[in-house]
This record gives structure tokens, sequence and C-alpha cells, in this order.
């Protein structure tokens, strides 16, 4: 480069700086200018030798990178500082022991978190990219302005694209609308979303991104005539009220166009609402609420109202902060308009997310502070929870984010939102764990209704909890949200531990009938023996009533065999069970089952992903092979997910020894009083026993019963049918 190339460079760089420092959207103090000023000459530096792909200085990304930090999203000092030096760990020869001592933790810390999710693999393959996800939320717990920081410099990347080759284009395209413009919308900033999910549709649909862009061009005019009209109707009125406010039009984003038009299978024409009509008022903050219903007043007096499309995000404000009054209104020309009303306080929150929060928050009155804090916890526990997939992860992070909220209320009045779809349960343990665990039932606005139930906006919820009541599997059909299936999965396995122990007491007992030492020796050869992997498998077994005394005595005779073992050790080495110590329960995965029925069908397993028993999968009804069986991080999945979700059929493997299963008894006999309770007592004290129908008749004295059972094996049933024998009155118990 020439002298003169070089200076030029170097005054547009210093041009670039003061504007970040004069567009900033909090007030800079002096020292906060200091700090800027220090992380800017280092990155200059440490990047003084640095190209980007398009031939400019590396140094302008970081810069736009903080400009965006700076006004767009409006994070502090600490924040500008930091993005400035986002790359200098990664690219050049600065350390982060560097920038702790000349910047101190706090932004030593952010960048540290920016520099670990750069070094994920960029992987092509789904579960990887959703493994970095999750290592990319985890960072959250250390501080939420890595994520904020790390989605400005990935806008800052989508608008400098042109450079790139077409394959790498889409494939960064297509991870931004994967992950990053999901975070940007439910992070609350909404405006960065927007351009990410129009930029990445501009590089993986590029013909649809240039014919709608196009479209909207053409149309302009028609629309800015159309909000002159609308306003020129309701400004009198507005004037009158001595308000101060503006009208403006805000387009739809080319993005949602797209899917629109897609999801309603209608051309660009058909669409109406190609844009809404927002109305910014200022106000003190104690007069917000009635200035808006004011306004909503007199656009609706000029224009009638579509009562169906009227949302109160003032009273009720969404989880992201988001607060304003929409309504749906008969414009003129006979169009349905949309009207958006928002305080000034409302818009800039709507455009800055929780930076806005900061700048307007008032004495102690931070509940929308805690709102995101709320938001980073749970999101923490469901990142923590191991038992997750990562693939599963993603696409259940995703559904909580892009669902629509529902808003319920608990018996006291209190407000809860959680994700559409949300059960009972799920309401449960957004409260507490502990009344989670407890559950044993449910009434919404007053009727008993099932746990799996869905809830609706609205809602009163009331959970009937019993200290006796604990989760079973069934519950992971039912709950929805990361945080309660996580709990239930965790409290399924405590229980397994504590039915192992017991199952351990009635082993050492079993095995000294036996004449059998109990020690390490003789439960690995029970191990193998029973083709498991680790001693709680077996201790589990032991404690359901899988393995009895039958097999316990085969077990014995094989053993006692001294011919039959001195051959049998002369042939083979004694097996080992590598896992015999283990502290977890292994599953013998020998089945597959479709559907919530969990029903046994005909099916095959695809070429593509070849599944093994265990592995995560999802059924595939094709034309002609019937039910095929993929991977859920099968190369096909995501494909197969999205266009062609009617034809996905929940599957997974099963161990079937630790599947329960339906069996009914007939009971008949001498009719007494008290009988029925001693017959639901001497069935409920079996603690591996669930009753999913009773039904007695009687007549002249005799009843005949009939009872549905849930067991997990044949020997608990006929356990629990001699039990039901000895029942004074009863005089022929059978299974049907």
């Amino acid at each position: 480069m020439t002298e003169a190339a070089i200076a030029k460079e170097n005054k547009q760089i210093a041009r670039q700086y003061k504007e970040l420092l004069r567009i900033s959207y909090q007030t800079l103090t002096e020292d906060d200018k200091k700090l800027i000023r220090r992380a800017f000459d280092t990155a200059v530096d440490a990047h003084k030798d640095q190209r980007r792909k398009s031939g400019e200085a590396y140094i302008f990304h970081p810069i736009a990178v903080a400009k965006i930090v700076a006004s767009e999203i409006g994070l502090d000092a600490t924040s500008i500082a930091a993005a400035l030096l986002h790359d200098v760990v990664e690219d050049t020869k600065y350390t982060l022991e560097d920038l702790r001592s000349m910047f101190g933790e706090t932004v030593a810390k952010i960048v540290d978190g920016l520099t670990k999710i750069s070094s994920l693999k960029k992987d092509k393959d789904v579960s990887l990219q959703a493994e970095n996800f999750r290592k990319m939320l985890l960072t959250l717990n250390d501080d939420v302005r890595v994520i904020i920081i790390k989605i400005a410099d990935r806008l800052h990347n989508m608008q400098t694209m042109d450079a790139m080759r077409p394959d790498k284009q889409v494939k960064i395209a297509s991870e931004t609308l994967y992950i990053y413009a999901p975070l940007a919308h439910r992070i609350g900033l909404y405006n960065i979303k927007t351009e990410l999910e129009d930029l990445g549709l501009k590089y993986t649909e590029p013909e649809v991104y240039n014919d709608i862009l196009t479209k909207i061009k053409e149309s302009k005019e028609d629309q800015d005539a159309y909000i002159k009209e609308f306003s020129k109707v309701i400004q009198d009125s507005l004037d009158k009220e001595d308000l101060d406010y503006d009208i403006k039009g805000r387009p739809k984003s080319i993005y949602s166009i797209n899917r629109k038009i897609k999801a309603q299978n209608i051309s660009f024409d058909e669409i109406y609402d190609k844009f809404a009509i927002r109305i910014i008022y200022r106000s003190e903050p104690s007069q917000e609420k009635f200035l808006a219903w004011k306004i909503y007043s007199i656009v609706t007096d000029h224009f009638r109202p579509n009562p169906t499309r009227l949302r109160d995000w003032i009273s009720s404000p969404k989880s992201t902060g988001y607060e304003a009054l929409h309504i749906t209104v008969m414009g003129p020309k006979g169009r349905w308009v949309e009207v958006q009303i928002r305080s000034e306080r409302m818009n800039e929150i709507a455009e800055k997310g929780y930076a806005a929060h900061y700048k307007y928050k008032q004495g102690g009155n931070n509940k929308e502070e805690r709102g995101f804090e709320e938001w980073v916890t749970r999101l923490q526990e469901a990142l923590e929870s191991p038992d997750v997939n990562a693939v599963d992860f993603v696409e259940q992070f995703k559904l909580n984010l892009y669902s629509k909220e529902i808003f319920v209320f608990t018996p006291q009045g209190d407000l809860k939102s959680l994700p559409k779809g949300s059960t009972p349960l799920d309401f449960a343990f957004s409260i507490h764990t502990e009344i989670g665990l407890h559950t044993r039932g449910a009434r919404v606005n007053n009727k008993l209704v099932p746990l799996s139930h869905e809830l609706k906006s609205g809602d009163q919820v009331e959970i009937i909890t019993s200290d006796n009541a604990k989760p079973n599997i069934n519950w992971l059909d039912y709950a929805n949200t990361a945080r309660a299936r996580a709990k239930i999965k965790s409290s399924l396995k405590e229980e397994k531990k504590e039915i192992a122990e017991e199952g351990k007491a009635v082993l050492a007992r079993k095995l000294k009938a036996q004449k059998i030492q109990f020690n390490e020796k003789s439960i690995n050869e029970l191990v193998v023996h029973f083709n498991l992997k680790t001693s709680l498998d077996l201790f589990y077994r032991v404690g359901i009533g899988k393995i009895d005394n039958k097999m316990l005595k085969e077990f014995a005779n094989s053993r006692s065999n001294s011919l039959v073992s001195y051959f049998k050790s002369k042939i083979k080495k004694p097996q080992v069970s590598i896992d015999l110590d283990k502290e977890e329960f292994t599953a013998k995965y020998d089945q597959l089952v479709f559907g919530k029925e969990e029903e046994k069908l005909e099916y095959k397993l695809s070429n593509c992903c070849n599944p093994i028993p265990g592995d995560s999968v999802f059924g595939f009804i094709s034309v002609n092979d019937g039910i095929k069986v993929h991977k859920k991080d099968c190369p096909n999945a995501l494909q197969l997910q999205s266009n062609y979700a009617y034809r996905i059929i929940q599957a997974k493997w099963i161990d079937s020894s630790q599947q329960d299963f339906k069996a009914v008894i007939n009971l008949q006999g001498i009719d007494n009083l008290g009988l029925v309770s001693e017959i639901t007592q001497e069935i409920s004290s079996n603690m591996h026993v669930n009753m999913k129908n009773l039904n007695f008749d009687s007549s002249d004295g005799v009843f005949s019963g009939r009872i549905t059972l849930v067991v997990k094996n044949n020997n608990i049933l006929n356990t629990i049918i001699q039990r039901l024998k000895k029942i004074n009155g009863i005089d022929k118990v059978s299974r049907e």
C-alpha cells in the first residue's frame, strides 16, 4: 500500500472511532471514554498487520461490532471495550493475562467467553453444531454480555459476507437462521433479529429475497400515501388532546413476508399487513398506561377494530420485557391495518432489549431485570442437565424461544408466563421443584384435569400435592418445558437408586439362603450370568422382582455343579464385568416402540444412518417401505422434519425388562363392609403397582370386581393375586 493510501485509511479509522463515541446510547463518563480509548489503541496495535477477505484493515470489524453494541443494542462502556477486543486473544500475540492486567477481570472474562465460542469447531455436523450452541449458551452464566456481543459480531459478519465463497455464505447464513436470530429474538433485540433473518434469507434463498425486495420498493409509494391518509384522519383528534406523538409506518421484514407466503400459500399481493402503523407518544411514567388506552380510544373512534386481534402487552409484558398495545383496525379503502401504540420508553425497550431497562430503572422497581435474571437462571438449569442430547436440547430451546407465550394465574392471582403447549406439570415445576415433584393432580378453573391437559392463556391453575406422590416415567410424556423434564429425569434416577438399595439387601438374604457368600466375586458372576453390565442393574432387577427365587436357584445350581464348572473354566476364562462398580444404571435396549401409546409396529432401520439399539431415533412413514427408523442426528433428519413433519412419528428404544405392562384381575366373593377398602389397601401397599381402573358390582350379598393394574412383571402380579386370595370374603381371583 502507498503512503497516501495508509494515511487515508488511518484517517478513516480515526473517524470511525469518533463516531463510536458519538453514537453511544448510554451517556459515557470521562473514565468510560478513557477505557474505550485504551481498548481501541490495544485493538489497533494487535490487528495492525491483519486484513479482511475484502482487503480492508481488520480493525474496521471490531470497531463496527463495537458500534452495534454501543448504538443499536445500547450496552455500557465495559461491553464496548470488550467488543473492540473480542478477536485480540484469538488472532494476535496478546494473551488473556495481558488483557486481565490492562483492563481488569470483567473485560477479560467477556473476551475469554467470546474466544471460547470462536474456537469451537465449525463443523457441518448438525449434532456438533448443536453442541457448540449449547456450549455458547453456557457462557450466559459468566456474563450475558458475551452472547450479546457475539450476536453483534455475527450481525457485522452477515453484513459483510459478499467477499466470501458461496458455499461458506450459505453455511454461515443457515447457522444464523438456526441459532442467532432466535437468540436475538429471545433477548429482546427485535431490530437485530429482523436484520439477521433478512440477511439469512438473502444468502440461503437469493432469488426469493431479491424478488420480495423489488416488490417492496415498487409498492413503497402506495404505502407512504396510505400511511399519510390514515394519519390525517386521527391527527386532529390526537392534537386536540395535546398529545406529543409521532406516527410512523413500519414495513414487515422480507423474511416474515416470505414465511407468510409459504405458510398460507398466497402471493405477495395477497398479504394485507405488509406494514404496521406505529404511534409513539412521550409521557410521564405514571401516565403511560392511561395515555395508551386514550390513544386506543381515539383510533377506534375513527376506525372499526377487530376485537379478536387486541394484544395488551402493557398490562402483561412479554418475558423479553416487550410492552405495547397492538390493535388491528379496518383502515381507509377497507384494508385491515395493525396499529402499535407505544410510549417512547416502550419503544426503546422494544428496539434495545434489556439495555433500555437500565436507563429507565426507577428507584427499587427492577421487575424487568428480575424477569431477565429469571430467564437466564431457567436457561442455565436446562443447559446444565447432562441427560439432554444436544440436538434435542437445541430443538427444545428453539421451541421455548419461538413458542408463543401463554399467561396463567396462580390461585392467589399472580401471573405466570409459560411456553404455549405447557401442562399443569410444567406450571408446577415453574413455581417450585418440590411442588412439581409432589404433584398429585391439578385443577384448572376449579375443575380437575389430567396432568397432560394443555393450558391456555387466562387459566387459573391450582396444583394438588401429596407427600406420597412422586414422578413416574409417564410424566416425561406430559412435561414440555426443559426445566420440568430435567427435574423429572433426575428424580426417576434417584428412585431407581432407592429400589436398587432395597434389592441389594434382598439379594444378600437370598444368596445366604442358597449358601452363597455375598461378595464382589459372587456379584460379578451374577452380573455376567444375567447378561447385565453393572451391579446397580443387578440390584435394581432384584428390587423390582425381575430376578426372582427361581432364577437365583438356577444360578446356584449351575455354580454348584462342579463338573460343569470345571469344564467351563478349562474352556474359557472367567468373564468379568468391566463396568461392575460403575455408579450407573444401564439399559438393555431390545425393543422399539412408537407414538405416545408406545405401540409395537413393523419397521425397517434406514441405511443412511444405520441406527442401533439405544440411539435417539424417530420414525418416518414412507410411501412404499412403511416406517423407516432414523437417528435424530441423521444427515437427513432436519430435512425430513422440516419438510414432512406430518409423517414423523415418535420412536424410542426401550428395555423390555424394565417396561411396565397392564394386567386385569377379576374377583368374586361375599360382599361385606369395608371389603373394597381392604382390597385397595392391599394393592396400594405394594410399591411397584399402580391401579388404573377399579370396578365393583354387588348383588344379593355377592360381589364381582374388575381391577386394571400396571405392574413391572409376572412375579409381582402373582404375589398380588396370592395376597388378595387371603382376604376374608374373597372366593376367587383370576387374571383376565
